[in-house]
């Protein structure tokens, strides 16, 4: 499975490891990645593609508008979500 534009991804190394992101752009081996908590859509973190496994699932437009759709979105998908801040 291959890692786009508008889908979920989840993080398989760093400090984020086990953590799900929106990508919301890809440039070159990189891409834009954000959860809505510790990164909000508007400070994106630059994720290599490497550390990301596609998980398949595409975020609605609406799922990507906001922090908070965008933390409730994949709290939906994803079970109990992302790990909490403290940790």
């Amino acid at each position: 499975m291959e890692i786009k534009k508008g889908f979920a991804a989840l993080s398989k190394a760093g400090r984020d490891k086990g953590r799900f992101f929106a990508v919301l752009s890809l440039e070159g081996n990189y891409a834009l990645v954000a959860d809505g908590d510790l990164r909000p859509l508007e400070r994106p973190k630059r994720k290599n593609l490497r550390h990301l496994g596609a998980t398949g699932h595409r975020f609605d437009p609406g799922e990507l508008g906001s922090d908070k759709a965008l933390r409730n979105a994949i709290k939906a998908r994803f079970g109990g979500g992302n790990p909490s801040k403290e940790g």
